[in-house]
């Protein structure tokens, strides 16, 4: 579940973008440092080149469909089986991120 201010926080930054504000910032138009660790190298190059998406961004993207289906399904017991694929995949992107946050 997304946090409830993501989308003040997200029309914010669209605002500030339109009116230039982050223009002069400090390293503006180059690459963020904790994205190009080079001992991360190899593995974000086999991934680039094998279109392999994280674990964690793979669930989102399912749970994202499930919710897609489940707002156009009429069938009750369908209703239900997709809400229990939807809590299943939403623990298991809860953990692979306090998995990431706890470790890396």
């Amino acid at each position: 579940m997304s946090h409830p201010l993501n989308y003040s926080i997200e029309m914010a930054m669209k605002a500030a973008d339109r009116s230039e504000e982050f223009k002069d910032l400090p390293g503006a138009g180059k690459p963020l440092e904790f994205l190009s660790n080079p001992k991360d190298a190899v593995i974000d190059r086999l991934m680039k080149e094998n279109q392999a998406k994280p674990l964690a961004v793979q669930l989102k993207k399912k749970i994202t469909e499930l919710r897609q289906a489940l707002k156009a399904e009429t069938d009750e017991d369908a209703r239900r089986s997709l809400m229990r694929e939807i809590a299943d995949q939403q623990l298991k992107l809860d953990l692979e991120l306090e998995a990431l946050r706890k470790y890396g």
